[in-house]
């Protein structure tokens, strides 16, 4: 979420955490390798988004993690997470949170998720 200014250095268009009104935190857990996938909705609720909303949604129309999100609208994660974990209360995204057995990481999604970092 940055644009060019005159000397054609990047700025911010917004100050992040002005978009989650100060928040950091979602009101949940939300972790950086969850997964999302956007919602289909109407044209004019779509209208009715946010910049921000309607760019996650863009790019949420194939799976992308917490992480990729944050890296791709170039925001802190804790903005990503806030404003998903707001669209997930919505019903604008759909969370495919990872499950854990035994407190363990499932090794197949871990790799999915390196290798859609080391993508961008």
């Amino acid at each position: 979420m940055y644009g060019v200014d005159g000397n054609g250095d990047d700025e911010p268009l917004f100050r992040p955490y002005a978009v989650t009104g100060g928040r950091s935190e979602p009101r949940y857990h939300l972790a950086m390798e969850t997964l999302i996938s956007s919602m289909s909705i109407p044209d004019d609720e779509m209208a009715m988004l946010t910049p921000e909303q309607e760019a996650i949604m863009q790019l949420c129309r194939s799976f992308r993690s917490v992480a990729e999100i944050s890296a791709l609208l170039r925001v802190p994660l804790g903005v990503a997470r806030v404003l998903v974990a707001d669209m997930s209360d919505e019903g604008l995204v759909r969370l495919h949170q990872p499950r854990l057995s035994q407190g363990q990481p499932d090794l197949n999604m871990l790799e999915r998720v390196l290798s859609g970092l080391r993508r961008l």
